[in-house]
């Protein structure tokens, strides 16, 4: 299946996605002949519950101007990306809600839900989007892709050579699957197997993988790298600057627990600082 209904989620508060953002998310769904639509929430700022605060600080006037901010960057940062999106002719919809911050995960979630693919743009900072990423990778049921933040990362975005990480798990499986209408597209697949950083439960796998997506087209590499006692990110990374890769399929692991998230090493890492865009399933 192709992936013909894209959607973007925008960040209005505290801080607003980046112009780049919009415009990588953008340039990706040209890349995959789909349309795109856009999120963004004003966000309703809870008063404080300190009597002495309210007493010391005119906090209807504090709330008031917060909101009108939150409503400004929505206003403007769908009008933005209305504009980019129909300059490559990709635009579908804009949707602006009200919601608060810890209610848009759950909200953009909601939305994810019933379209192909969702895209997060991801700052350097610890802010929402990686609460907001954790979210839709476990509970959309829907494939995420997460776009790095510029100037850290610098290329154009692209499809000329991806990297699959593989280690013949349902997780890694899946991704593969959701992933196969860009891997088609890619001029060249390469598939990475870490040795010596966990037990495979086949040995062929490697090479089944590399048959499978032959038979559909896919112009594919096997890869095979030792970990040499380094934390899989590290492999990761340096994989993906020998290849000079565009973009990084994986799988997800990791479980929600109490609306907190325990993630597995390589995912946490990817989320964290991706090197370049992942695109991840669960």
């Amino acid at each position: 299946m192709a992936f013909k209904d894209i959607l973007v989620s925008l960040t209005t508060y505290p801080k607003r996605t980046k112009q780049s953002a919009i415009d990588d998310a953008v340039a990706f769904a040209a890349l995959l002949e789909s349309r795109i639509s856009a999120i963004a929430c004003e966000v309703r700022v809870p008063a404080p519950a300190s009597p002495m605060g309210s007493a010391l600080l005119n906090v209807p006037a504090l709330v008031a101007t917060e909101l009108k901010k939150s409503v400004t960057a929505a206003f403007e940062q769908l009008a933005e990306f209305r504009k980019a999106a129909e300059q490559k002719d990709v635009f579908q919809e804009v949707i602006q809600e009200k919601c608060t911050t810890p209610e848009f995960p759950d909200l953009v979630t909601e939305y994810a839900r019933l379209r192909d693919l969702a895209i997060i743009p991801m700052p350097d900072t610890d802010t929402v989007e990686r609460w907001l990423a954790e979210t839709l990778i476990f509970g959309s049921g829907r494939p995420t892709v997460v776009l790095p933040e510029r100037p850290r990362w610098s290329r154009a975005v692209a499809l000329n050579t991806v990297v699959v990480a593989w280690d013949f798990s349902r997780n890694s499986s899946r991704a593969v699957a959701d992933a196969l209408p860009i891997l088609k597209k890619a001029k060249l697949v390469s598939v990475l197997t870490v040795t010596n950083e966990k037990v495979f439960s086949s040995g062929r796998s490697g090479t089944e993988l590399a048959k499978y997506l032959a038979r559909h087209g896919v112009n594919v590499v096997l890869d095979e790298v030792d970990a040499e006692g380094r934390d899989i990110a590290t492999v990761f990374e340096s994989h993906l600057t020998l290849r000079d890769a565009d973009l990084l399929v994986m799988g997800a692991y990791g479980h929600s627990r109490f609306r907190e998230f325990v993630l597995g090493g390589a995912t946490r890492s990817m989320l964290l600082r991706p090197p370049v865009p992942v695109f991840l399933s669960h």
